[in-house]
């Protein structure tokens, strides 16, 4: 027997067993309905002409963020 083939049976007597455990459980399966959750109340957003000290916070690929200037006019984000 190859190897292939051994992988192939135990993959087979694997399912076999999954199915047959199953097959003792005759419930209708219903569909899960999840429970609504409470909506929090929104946050106030700040002025937008107030002056704050907050850094734009937008995230790379590679996990650094920007550290520009909340809302900054620059296209390009600047990460340090």
């Amino acid at each position: 027997m190859s190897k292939e083939a051994a992988l192939r049976a135990m993959r087979e007597a694997r399912y076999n067993e999954r199915n047959a455990g199953s097959a003792k459980v005759s419930t209708p399966a219903k569909p899960g309905v999840r429970p609504a959750k409470p909506r929090a109340a929104t946050p106030v957003a700040p002025a937008a002409d107030a002056f704050t000290d907050e850094l734009c916070g937008h995230r790379s690929m590679n996990g650094r963020t920007c550290t520009r200037e909340h809302g900054h006019a620059a296209k390009s984000h600047r990460y340090g």
